[in-house]
């Protein structure tokens, strides 16, 4: 497994889409897909390779002075529990540590409301997230969204 960044604006396009495109459980919404990825060219974007095919990508972006924020990450089905979303967090905090960030956030539907949400959940708690907010109406009512942040020293 190789995790590193992805610099290319049309790599970043193409793996974004290839990766949120296998995941319709969590990528459905066409328009927000496309944003995803048209927004995947101005982030950091991580990837992760196996045998020379992209099995992942984490993509952050600045929400403050102090703050990154995971803003897109997927992980292929078929590679969930493997470690690979870990490895790409890994690499994402050593970024935010060496440009002087403080924080990492991220943001998802609250738990309870999906299974395959609460398992995305689940993922965040184990890295060292914990719950900051939950804004019930932040994207709609059957999405309430929580958000989870992290100190990256």
């Amino acid at each position: 497994m190789t995790i590193s960044l992805i610099h290319d604006p049309q790599q970043k396009q193409a793996v974004v889409r290839n990766i949120l495109e296998a995941l319709p459980d969590w990528f459905a919404v066409e328009e927000s897909r496309e944003q995803y990825i048209a927004e995947s060219v101005e982030r950091i974007c991580i990837g992760a390779e196996e045998d020379g095919r992209t099995v992942g990508f984490l993509c952050l972006k600045e929400t403050g002075d102090a703050t990154l924020e995971i803003s897109v990450m997927g992980v292929l089905k078929e590679f969930h529990r493997k470690g690979v979303g870990r490895k790409m967090f890994q690499l994402a905090k050593e970024i935010a540590k060496e440009k002087g960030y403080l924080f990492l956030q991220v943001k998802t539907v609250q738990m309870g409301m999906y299974d395959d949400y609460d398992d995305t959940n689940r993922f965040y708690l184990s890295l060292g997230f914990r719950e900051f907010e939950v804004f019930p109406l932040y994207w709609d009512e059957a999405n309430p969204c929580q958000i989870y942040v992290m100190s990256v020293n």
